[in-house]
């Protein structure tokens, strides 16, 4: 699969960068956002292939910059992170979420869920 990129969305910092910096050395162009507002922010400036959120984050909640993101760029596909109980199979998935992804990440299994999701969507 050619390179693409992605944007992430979690308010831990440190996690961001350094996802961000393991992406770079598997040829992923990634960057990053720290909250919701910030993350469409960045949605407006750059085009994305995927984007990976976080589902509880402090202001806007990852089900509501879901809803955003969906409404505002609906061809982007959207994976789900959180390291809190959750299942695609259940009730809670916030519609828009193609897959999930329980923290801690690992990053191998994160890149092929990205190519899995970007592939689906004819990207």
């Amino acid at each position: 699969m050619s390179k693409f990129r992605a944007l992430l969305v979690d308010d831990e910092k440190e996690l961001m960068t350094a996802m961000v910096e393991r992406l770079g050395y598997r040829d992923v162009e990634a960057d990053y956002a720290l909250s919701g507002a910030e993350a469409i922010e960045k949605m407006r400036n750059s085009d994305f292939d995927v984007i990976v959120i976080d589902l509880k984050m402090p202001g806007m909640s990852g089900t509501e910059l879901i809803g955003i993101i969906k409404r505002d760029h609906p061809q982007v596909p959207v994976i789900l992170m959180t390291g809190h109980g959750f299942s695609l199979d259940g009730e809670d998935v916030p519609e828009g979420v193609v897959e999930f992804l329980p923290k801690p990440v690992n990053i191998e299994e994160l890149i092929e869920k990205m190519q899995k999701v970007i592939r689906t969507n004819g990207l």
